[in-house]
């Protein structure tokens, strides 16, 4: 089966499809990932085919913060998502015989294979349908409103995620030859569904549609032939294990602010630190301190003593994988409600936004984390997180799917 795999966004959106896709691979299908040219090499790297979508998400972040007015950053999401529906449009029509799609791209790629006779299957690393028991992850959270104000609040997550792709769908179909629709169907209502997280870190609500799993998390993959650095294999081994820190895709040109804190904070911790530049280019230095690119979490995570990041979905579930405490600093979006889930999982002290961050309330938060209760609790959670199969759940999925096809 022809498989394409379409997702946009950060590092940490890309990644895990980098496994699920491998894990389609070796089941014998063939698999394509439509993503950002910035990922083309990670995603080959791990030895899927890359497709391109157009756009630079790092370059989006940054017009947007030089944005002067509503109406200008209005024009450059709506050039943005347009791109995108290009790029779904001219990826599906060059074949698939089934399209897996993260959740932003989700009303492009319903209206893709719509057009060229597609099966389309959700797969999405964030809840996506509104439920009374918490609210949907977005750039409003603010923890739990009580049954009524969750479902409230993520109908309107939704609404506003509609809002923001419902022009470039118009002008999808009419390009594609689409009868016109006057109201796209909401983004949360794309069925089948699968979720990408685990359900101890995030149970199924009881009030969600069938059929829509919550089935574990899709770890990223390793680079084909991948061998950890040197420098990095000596810090490791000269010394005790390291506390990582690393802000992801976030905090664009603040590496320096960043860098100057991270040490602060490491010194008045008394630990080792690992510290990944990231989209920030962090430039952190100084006596037990090693400066690192990326590098495959799968490998470095259970090597250290806990992990400092933003509390993005991936992340999230490589520090969990590894067995080791959290210090979330959620920055926006979907991060708050992460952090959120690892403080109340056990796993992590109360998160630290990153408005509020300093070299005090870093080290306060480490050294928290490396106490023995969540040192303890985070192993336990890696443990039980061993015997998912996130993956499994969607080839069942194409498993059915296949089947039906043939019949």
């Amino acid at each position: 089966m022809r498989i394409l795999i379409a997702t946009t966004g950060s590092r940490g959106d890309v990644a895990p499809f980098t496994g699920l896709g491998r894990r389609l691979l070796d089941a014998g299908h063939r698999v394509a990932v439509l993503a950002h040219p910035t990922f083309a090499t990670l995603i080959e790297e791990c030895g899927l085919e890359y497709r391109p979508l157009p756009g630079d998400p790092k370059e989006l972040i940054r017009a947007r913060a030089r944005a002067t007015s509503p109406e200008e950053t209005r024009a450059l999401m709506t050039a943005f998502v347009d791109g995108l529906a290009d790029g779904v449009a001219d990826a599906v029509a060059g074949g698939a015989d089934l399209l897996l799609t993260a959740f932003a791209p989700a009303p492009l790629c319903r209206t893709a294979g719509e057009a060229f006779g597609v099966p389309v299957l959700g797969t999405y690393l964030t809840p996506a349908f509104a439920t009374t028991e918490f609210p949907l992850p977005g750039p409003a959270w603010n923890g739990d409103l009580g049954p009524q104000g969750n479902l409230a609040a993520g109908r309107e997550r939704l609404r506003s995620a509609d809002r923001l792709f419902s022009g470039a769908v118009v002008r999808m179909r009419e390009r594609l030859g689409l009868p016109g629709a006057a109201a796209p169907e909401p983004l949360g209502h794309t069925r089948p569904v699968v979720h990408g997280y685990s359900p101890l870190l995030l149970p199924r609500p009881a009030d969600w549609p069938d059929p829509v799993e919550v089935a574990g998390f899709w770890w990223p993959a390793r680079p084909l032939g991948w061998r950890p650095p040197a420098d990095l294999v000596d810090f490791l081994q000269a010394g005790p294990a390291p506390v990582f820190i690393g802000f992801g895709s976030m905090a664009l040109d603040e590496g320096e602010r960043l860098g100057e804190l991270v040490t602060a904070a490491v010194r008045r911790a008394g630990v080792r630190a690992v510290v990944q530049a990231g989209w920030a280019e962090v430039a952190a230095a100084g006596d037990g301190i090693l400066a690192v690119g990326d590098l495959p979490h799968d490998w470095l995570f259970p090597r250290t003593a806990a992990v400092v990041h933003h509390a993005g979905a991936g992340t999230t579930g490589a520090a969990l994988r590894a067995g080791v405490p959290a210090v979330p600093v959620p920055v926006m979006v979907d991060q708050p409600f992460w952090a959120d889930r690892l403080h109340r999982l056990g796993v992590a002290p109360e998160p630290v936004p990153f408005a509020e961050l300093t070299a005090e309330r870093l080290a306060a938060a480490i050294t928290a984390a490396l106490a023995d209760p969540v040192r303890r609790r985070a192993a336990a959670v890696a443990g039980l997180l061993a015997a998912e199969d996130g993956a499994g759940a969607v080839l069942s999925h194409l498993t059915r799917h296949a089947g039906a096809a043939s019949r």
